[in-house]
């Protein structure tokens, strides 16, 4: 019998319980997949808490990676005994197997291990879309990016040297700011003892950074708003720390003609072509070893509640995922 980890109601990481879960066949242009390991996001949280809906009971997760063990009709492009990859809507991830559509189903190469998957396919296609379309970055940039010593952090600090772009990276310790330097990191400011704008400035001869990358939100954005320089752009890809607080749109015309956004990565992954080409580029960089992807945190699926204590009070470092089956790993 297959079993997942499932929520009646919103609430703190307790409501998560280890239930049976009946999966049935495959219907049309689905499939049945046999998980290897799942990927554990903060965005997870946001579920479990009511920040975003969802239809209760649910499922919980939107990533994993695993095998493909059987097709409902009208399936094509895959087979049975493909390795898969995914992210996305509909949750059901943290789950020893599912049936799903087949339409966001990414094909694994045979260079990059289920664990890897599941631990780079959400964080590493964010990083894709920001580095790659949201922002027009161009070598010699320097950028202010939150949260460096995280999943996404870790993925972007790489990816982004590779561009020949400068990163500032914030962290919360000595620690994860000692980190975030061994991927790349050119500068950190540790947020808890510095002013990260006053710092930016100083790092910048005063200009500002043409775009910062905020995956906190609610105590992050207004010193984020604060490095920018004239013209520059706020990305507001998270909320960790809570909801991004109302902003003035006058403030941004003070500022110096300031832009937000608020991108999302359903949006830029829903074309199976963009999809393709940005999941291309991230295998291509993770397979030849331009970027490592750190897991530094692996829990049985059975253990959700401990993992997402953990992944709430801040101590994770790098990716963190549940693992299955590590033979097939």
């Amino acid at each position: 019998m297959a079993k997942g980890v499932r929520f009646h109601e919103v609430g703190a990481p307790e409501v998560l319980r280890w239930e049976s879960v009946d999966v049935g066949e495959p219907g049309p242009g689905e499939v049945r997949i046999r998980h290897v390991a799942v990927g554990l996001n903060f965005a997870d949280t946001y579920f479990r808490t009511g920040l975003y809906p969802a239809a209760l009971p649910a499922g919980m997760g939107v990533e994993a990676a695993g095998v493909i063990e059987a097709l409902g009709p009208g399936v094509t492009g895959f087979a049975e005994g493909d390795r898969v990859t995914y992210t996305g809507s509909p949750l059901g991830a943290y789950s020893t197997e599912r049936v799903m559509d087949a339409a966001p189903l990414i094909r694994l190469p045979d260079a990059i291990p289920f664990e890897t998957a599941a631990a780079m396919t959400m964080r590493g296609l964010t990083t894709a879309y920001l580095l790659r379309r949201v922002a027009d970055l161009r070598t010699g940039d320097t950028v202010l990016l939150h949260a460096a010593a995280g999943g996404v952090g870790l993925l972007f600090i790489q990816w982004a040297a590779l561009l020949g772009i400068t990163v500032i990276g914030t962290v919360s310790t000595d620690e994860k700011a000692e980190i975030a330097r061994a991927h790349g990191c050119t500068h950190t400011i540790v947020y808890r003892r510095e002013d990260v704008a006053a710092r930016v400035r100083e790092l910048t001869d005063g200009a500002g950074v043409p775009v910062v990358f905020d995956s906190i939100g609610r105590t992050t954005v207004p010193s984020s708003l604060d490095s920018l320089s004239r013209r520059g752009l706020l990305v507001c890809f998270g909320t960790s720390s809570g909801p991004i607080p109302p902003i003035d749109a006058m403030q941004l015309a003070v500022k110096g003609s300031l832009f937000v956004t608020r991108p999302a990565l359903a949006d830029y992954i829903a074309d199976p072509a963009e999809r393709a080409a940005l999941a291309g580029e991230l295998f291509d960089h993770v397979g030849s070893g331009r970027i490592t992807v750190e897991i530094n945190q692996r829990y049985a699926l059975e253990d959700a509640v401990t993992a997402h204590r953990d992944l709430e009070s801040g101590c994770s470092v790098g990716s963190s995922v549940f693992c299955l089956d590590s033979a097939a790993a």
